[in-house]
């Protein structure tokens, strides 16, 4: 047996052993849960594209938000997408127990100083999208 077949035979071997001791159980979820999300939760769908070469510094700008708003007391849910065919095109996800709660949010220190680097940085600004969300509670024919 040659090298090549050996090394192989040995991936085989390992592939095998891990799949069989894998557990079966489905690993345990984090995070917030369907049922957990507060009837009335407020949602934002909320999108904004770069000007031409400044795909780079709005993604850099924009990703340091993640973190902080996803601590902001009562933030529930918040993603940040971006286009893979057209680089430089975000989208947010976001969910807050109320509308006052995304208002706050609007007013924090860290979105403050995002929204005072779009001029620069973005083509036309953010669009928002106010949600509400439908069919989350089991039964729910809202």
């Amino acid at each position: 047996m040659g090298l090549s077949s050996a090394i192989l035979s040995l991936q085989f071997a390992l592939f095998a052993a891990t799949a069989m001791s894998a557990p079966t159980a489905t690993p345990k979820a984090t995070g917030i849960r369907y049922l957990e999300i507060p009837d009335g939760a407020y949602s934002v769908v909320a999108e904004v594209r770069a000007k031409p070469g400044k795909e780079r510094e709005l993604r850099e700008a924009t990703l340091s938000l993640v973190a902080q708003v996803r601590a902001e007391p009562n933030n529930l849910l918040y993603f940040l997408h971006e286009d893979r065919e057209t680089p430089g095109h975000f989208v947010f996800y976001e969910i807050f127990v109320s509308k006052a709660d995304f208002e706050a949010h609007n007013a924090t220190p860290h979105v403050r100083t995002w929204f005072a680097k779009l001029p620069e940085l973005a083509d036309g600004g953010v669009k928002v999208l106010r949600m509400e969300i439908l069919g989350n509670l089991a039964g729910d024919e809202s």
